[in-house]
């Protein structure tokens, strides 16, 4: 049903806008890239993904050549709708609001109409929230509020009521659906004539009205097969099959289900989306290809900061196992001297002082690992997007795999280190198990297919569609024993089954299994595979890994009062399986829902202070801010923020803490000493737990850790200008 909605929606507006007249910096191009978008929407509504893609591919090169925010906006907004109909939702979100934003700055009131109602039927009939995507609806018809009534205004009319409609709140749509019949006969474009057709036909059979509902429907057949229109043809077909179903004739219903059906399954097929899929890939690639720049100097100093780490990295670890064994040596000291009271208290206390001195040493040793490494991610990754000629280099391929395996070393002993010191408590949290898992699977998809492998997930119907707990540590569990699975199987497949084994009380206890058909584990190894530091059977060629994964898994495991079984054999495979109880009580998740924050991103032009002392993390946070098309100023230090501070205005500062002469935390005391409420943001490598108290004491609003994700960046920067500017 929302393909449907989409597609009409944008071809409508298409006849609108294909033959407007274009920037005239450059005809020929301008023309050029008219005419490909008309051949990419065109192939969109033949339902040729592969050949859309293309196109818009095409076209959208040559739009930012020529720097028309227009044609950007339109490219954009086709490239969405392919990934809408293709089902890779998230990626539609992103071009929507990247076609919204250039939409925006060509001030193209037709083009905003048109993203805001394609946003809308995404929220409402994939993302199943409803009030959202209505909003969309109305942000839409709100943009067209100044203007005579146009044919996207219609469709957007058509879609609220729909929508309503399918919630059944048919008296709220009513409104929308008389709106519709006045204005239709004034356009002489009848393409909309089966959708309004058979929304007349869904209100009459909701008003009992069987005859005239009926008429309404056949109407709206008759009309899609004079038209050739497929798509309208199977929408009709479905609607007209649940309106008979109601009504008792239900061989009628089942016919017209199976015209539907059929209808469906030749628009799309398996081969168009597995070439779409390649064409899709590209493009992205080549979207991050436009942010080219010269940074073709910092490699050398790069790889001298990765030969430091690695250094680093192997004094950490050697220290970490002297601290371990001197440990394990106290503990069978004490073992021993039972007897002698004194010597026991004496012995506690030095295994005490040795774990407070491994505690203290491991967040030292993270804070100036990820420091470095904050640089080696993000000079990395901006030499991979911006120099793709770079992209077969053996060097940087390794640089990339160092940085990423020497932070994913430091994560997990930072894990093992809070768990073993009792710093990690469950949370509370609203989730949907489903979204959980194929979340995880569609994070894995690389890992996969690096080995030829497919990820089949199946869940027990009968689990409630919310439950409460930590889906966090939760999701931490199953990507570590899937990636496991993944990186241990070849050309084969990884099985995760939930299923619902009983319930007490409001407590649902889920069975999980996860499940491949790889090497296989002896069954001399299974017993040390879940201590630290443990890889077996491991060929330095094949896996890689910091042999913590399944040490995190059996500890967290223990958090929630659960254990895990092994069930493998060499050449056949291995089975995990664990049980954890969640609680399932709707009025509960209910208010969890209500207090989440809805999204507060937006598409405006921020302009941020960043203060950082280290040159080179300088570059990498000014160069991911300013790809956001942010306004970035950077400062080496606490003095010279406050300096600028008294001549300039920011929306946000990103404040680091670590700093020679003011650090971020004394910096900060003094900016709000001088009555400046601009929110503050720490961009730190120490860990959150580590300085939250004392962030929260300064004036510090929120924390976020390098590395860092560039959207949970740019999340809680709008969030906190958002919040801030409605106090304001």
């Amino acid at each position: 049903m929302p393909q449907f909605r989409i597609i009409i929606c944008f071809l409508i507006v298409l006849n609108v806008f294909c033959f407007d007249s274009i920037a005239q910096e450059d005809t020929i191009s301008a023309a050029k890239i008219d005419k490909l978008t008309r051949e990419a929407c065109q192939y969109l509504y033949e339902y040729n993904y592969e050949k859309s893609l293309e196109k818009s591919r095409l076209a959208l090169r040559y739009a930012f050549d020529i720097k028309n925010d227009t044609l950007i906006s339109r490219n954009y907004n086709v490239i969405g709708i392919n990934y809408n109909d293709l089902g890779e939702f998230d990626k539609a979100i992103f071009f929507y609001n990247k076609a919204l934003f250039y939409g925006e700055k060509s001030n193209n009131i037709g083009l905003k109409i048109m993203v805001a109602n394609n946003l809308g039927n995404l929220y409402f009939f994939e993302k199943k929230l409803y009030q959202k995507g209505i909003s969309y609806y109305k942000e839409s018809l709100k943009y067209s509020s100044n203007l005579p009534f146009t044919e996207e205004a219609l469709i957007t009319n058509l879609n609220i009521t729909w929508s309503y409609f399918e919630i059944g709140n048919f008296e709220e749509g009513l409104p929308y659906l008389r709106y519709i019949n006045k204005h239709q006969n004034g356009f002489k474009d009848k393409s909309t004539d089966v959708a309004l057709n058979f929304l007349n036909g869904m209100y009459y059979g909701y008003k009992g009205n069987n005859e005239k509902a009926n008429d309404y429907f056949l109407k709206a057949i008759k009309y899609a097969n004079d038209e050739n229109e497929k798509s309208d043809l199977s929408y009709a077909h479905i609607e007209y099959s649940k309106f008979l179903n109601k009504i008792g004739k239900h061989k009628e219903a089942y016919e017209n289900l199976s015209s539907y059906n059929k209808i469906m399954e030749e628009l799309y097929n398996e081969d168009k989306i597995k070439k779409a899929s390649i064409v899709g890939f590209n493009l992205e690639l080549e979207d991050y290809k436009r942010q080219i720049d010269k940074i073709e100097n910092e490699k050398n100093s790069q790889y001298q900061i990765l030969k430091k780490s690695r250094i680093i990295v192997l004094l950490f670890i050697v220290i970490s196992f002297i601290l371990l064994l001197l440990i394990i040596t106290l503990i069978k000291n004490i073992g021993f001297k039972k007897k002698n009271n004194i010597e026991l208290l004496k012995a506690k206390e030095l295994a005490e002082q040795a774990s407070v001195l491994k505690t203290q040493f491991i967040s030292t040793i993270s804070h100036e690992l990820r420091t470095p490494l904050y640089g080696v991610v993000g000079i990395t990754n901006m030499l991979l997007e911006e120099h793709k000629e770079l992209a077969q280099s053996q060097h940087l391929s390794s640089l990339k795999f160092s940085a990423r395996y020497l932070l994913s070393l430091v994560n997990d002993i930072l894990q093992i280190n809070k768990i073993e010191e009792n710093k990690v408590v469950l949370e509370s949290l609203t989730f949907n198990i489903s979204d959980e898992i194929n979340m995880i699977k569609n994070s894995l998809s690389f890992l996969s297919q690096k080995n030829n492998n497919r990820i089949s997930v199946n869940i027990d119907s009968d689990i409630p569609e919310y439950l409460i707990g930590d889906k966090l540590r939760l999701a931490q569990i199953l990507m570590n024993l899937i990636s496991n699975a993944l990186k241990f199987t070849k050309n084969g497949e990884v099985l995760v089954v939930a299923n619902l084994m009983k319930v007490e009380g409001k407590n649902h206890f889920i069975e999980f299994n996860i499940k491949d058909n790889g090497v296989g584990i002896a069954i001399d190894d299974q017993n040390k595979i879940f201590e630290k530091f443990v890889q077996v059977g491991r060929k330095e060629e094949d896996y890689q890994g910091t042999g913590l994964g399944l040490t995190i898994v059996k500890r967290l495991l223990g958090l929630f009062g659960s254990s895990i079984t092994l069930k493998s054999n060499l050449g056949e495979g291995t089975s995990f399986t664990f049980t954890i109880a969640f609680e399932y009580d709707p009025e509960k998740t209910k208010s969890l829902i209500n207090e989440i924050q809805v999204d507060l991103t937006s598409n405006q032009i921020f302009k941020i202070l960043v203060v950082e002392d280290n040159r080179i993390n300088q570059i990498v946070t000014k160069k991911i801010i300013e790809k956001n098309n942010y306004i970035c100023e950077v400062v080496d230090d606490g003095y010279a923020a406050l300096e600028i501070l008294d001549n300039e205005s920011f929306d946000i500062i990103l404040m680091d803490i670590n700093m020679p002469l003011l650090n971020g935390f004394e910096t900060t005391k003094k900016i709000r000493s001088k009555g400046i409420t601009t929110p503050i943001v720490a961009l730190t490598a120490f860990d959150k737990d580590e300085i939250t108290d004392e962030a929260i004491s300064s004036g510090i609003n929120d924390i976020i850790i390098k590395p860092f994700e560039p959207v949970k960046l740019f999340k809680i920067i709008n969030c906190l200008i958002v919040e801030s500017k409605n106090a304001g």
